[in-house]
């Protein structure tokens, strides 16, 4: 995410447009062996996608005969490049023929519009990667690679739950915006995912002389001290000041009586400077803070902090009952990089009655949340995009409260089930891949799941669930957790009938309590039931939060274990 952007945004459809009309008319005869080596080449890079017809396709556009495998991705990401920028007119183009009908739909068509925009962002980071690095490169990057296009999918899908259905207007302009360009804009996405996740095989047909050895691949690391072995002494410094209670002087100080800088935590936010260098750095001293806050996408790498979760505390009650689409509801949101929060509360106290309510959401890539807490009820942590990782943290709500389509660990946790209404359930997670081969799901480690007092009488006629799969192939692992009595004993359960129950991949691995016995467990096809100790290893924040720049979690400064935390 902190690539130097090398296209700006206006000259990105020019460029593009001059790249995707470029096709190659071939007149030569089908035995020509520079066009059977050329078409071999796409079958290769296309065999293991969805749709190997369209891959083909996009990637005929190269012109001539290349054995550079970098050229093929090339197409498709500019292919890619080109759905995007559709898209996003056709936001715009549906905003201006229906803004101004009704609310709802000027919302969610808000919504939309910034949602491709963030797509942009992450599609001009995947040129930038292509472009300016050798092919061995971008595969040590790959990781980074496959997050940038499992956003872009995340904001797609984003954009079209944000549109109802069951609403006339709504349901046509949903439909119009897919047919225009948004279904093309996943589709092709989901081609370049699908290459740049199984570049190892692509790459060792084109017999290069590449190191193609995963474990060569950066992962994770720590010192002794619990911190990644690439953070900057100035930032260690300053956590540990932090930590301390005794930091240096903040850029911002808010304090509701006056004795900051900033009476509110959003003026601190929009004093952020141009061209910082470094850390933005906001204290919020005590009190409870009354406001809706959006960190913009400009303002990396900040750094807010607190008194402690309970005495520092951000709140709203922004709902979907009263008209405010999802993404809007939440009383703290974020969307910049390398964000990190420490030492608060974030809530949403509009109630179960009112459904939908998003105490927090964050879509910031490499964002660390630590020693703070999240309470709601329905969609309390709004976990959207990107990677992200918790620790230390309290979660708290009912349906569905921590959900998402991101790569998102959330370790050393307290995770709480609330008091629903009478006619609800419980659901710890919703995970929201849509594809098999994106880079997200969600990793619950070393917590400890429990039920509120409030719900603990009635714990074990209320139905609890460690998760539902809201898409898909949606992905959740529990592992190394305590789990409480209160989950039922089938531990899953469905978003609608049999939906996803094939595709998706829920699991479980040394977990501990009375409700971790799986005996009871779903029988579904994509319950996996208690997996062994090398298939859960993809999961510890060394893999499953990998990335091939010094740039994940570079702030974070968060006591960290990289693999297992138990025997």
């Amino acid at each position: 995410m902190n690539s130097k952007v090398v296209i700006s945004g206006v000259s990105l459809i020019l460029v593009v447009g001059v790249a995707i009309g470029v096709v190659v008319v071939v007149n030569k005869k089908d035995s020509d062996p520079q066009i059977a080596a050329q078409q071999k080449r796409m079958k290769v890079m296309c065999e293991g996608t969805e749709d190997p017809q369209l891959c083909h396709e996009t990637l005929s556009t190269v012109k001539g005969n290349t054995s550079d495998p970098k050229v093929y991705i090339a197409a498709g990401v500019e292919a890619t490049m080109k759905s995007v920028i559709q898209a996003l007119n056709m936001s715009d183009k549906l905003k201006v023929e229906h803004g101004d009908k009704d609310p709802g739909i000027k919302m969610a068509l808000d919504d939309c519009k910034d949602l491709i925009q963030y797509a942009l962002d992450s599609i001009e980071s995947s040129v930038n990667l292509v472009n300016s690095q050798n092919i061995q490169a971008m595969y040590d990057q790959s990781p980074d690679f496959r997050n940038w296009l499992s956003a872009i999918i995340s904001y797609q899908e984003s954009c079209t739950d944000g549109l109802n259905n069951e609403t006339n207007g709504e349901k046509e302009i949903k439909e119009k915006l897919n047919t225009g360009s948004l279904d093309e804009m996943g589709k092709l996405t989901g081609i370049v995912l699908d290459i740049v996740t199984n570049l190892s095989t692509v790459l060792e047909s084109f017999d290069l002389k590449l190191n193609l050895n995963p474990s060569s691949r950066r992962l994770l690391q720590v010192d002794s001290e619990g911190l990644p072995t690439w953070f900057s002494g100035a930032d260690r410094k300053l956590l540990a000041q932090v930590q301390k209670g005794a930091a240096a002087a903040p850029n911002a100080v808010v304090a509701k009586d006056g004795s900051g800088k900033f009476k509110s935590i959003k003026e601190a936010i929009d004093a952020y400077p141009a061209n910082l260098q470094g850390r933005y750095v906001i204290y919020v001293k005590t009190g409870v803070y009354d406001e809706s806050i959006l960190i913009p996408k400009k303002s990396a790498n900040i750094l807010i902090y607190g008194d402690g979760p309970g005495k520092t505390v951000v709140t709203g009650r922004k709902n979907f009952v009263d008209g405010v689409k999802t993404m809007q509801t939440a009383t703290f949101a974020n969307t910049a990089p390398g964000f990190i929060a420490k030492s608060m509360t974030f809530e949403n106290t509009a109630g179960a009655a009112k459904h939908q309510a998003v105490a927090f959401r964050n879509q910031g890539d490499m964002s660390a949340i630590f020693d703070c807490a999240f309470h709601g009820y329905q969609d309390t942590l709004y976990v959207h995009a990107n990677r992200q990782f918790y620790r230390n943290c309290e979660i708290s709500g009912t349906i569905d409260f921590i959900f998402g389509a991101s790569a998102t660990v959330i370790q050393n946790s307290k995770i709480i089930g609330r008091l629903p209404m009478a006619n609800q359930f419980n659901t710890v997670t919703a995970d929201g891949t849509k594809l098999k081969n994106m880079a997200t799901g969600i990793v619950l480690q070393n917590c400890e799941i429990v039920p509120e007092q409030a719900l603990f009488p009635s714990r074990l006629k209320t139905k609890s669930y460690l998760g539902r799969p809201w898409k898909q192939f949606a992905r959740t692992i529990v592992m190394e957790s305590t789990i409480g009595d209160f989950i039922t004993a089938e531990g899953w359960n469905v978003w609608d009938g049999n939906l996803y129950l094939d595709t998706l991949y829920y699991a479980e691995y040394a977990n501990t309590g009375a409700g971790s016995n799986i005996q009871g467990r779903v029988k579904w096809k994509g319950y996996r039931g208690n997996i062994n100790k090398n298939e859960a290893t993809q999961f510890t924040p060394g893999q499953f939060l990998r990335g091939g720049t010094d740039d994940w979690l570079k702030a974070s400064g968060v006591p960290y274990a990289v693999g297992f935390m138990k025997a």
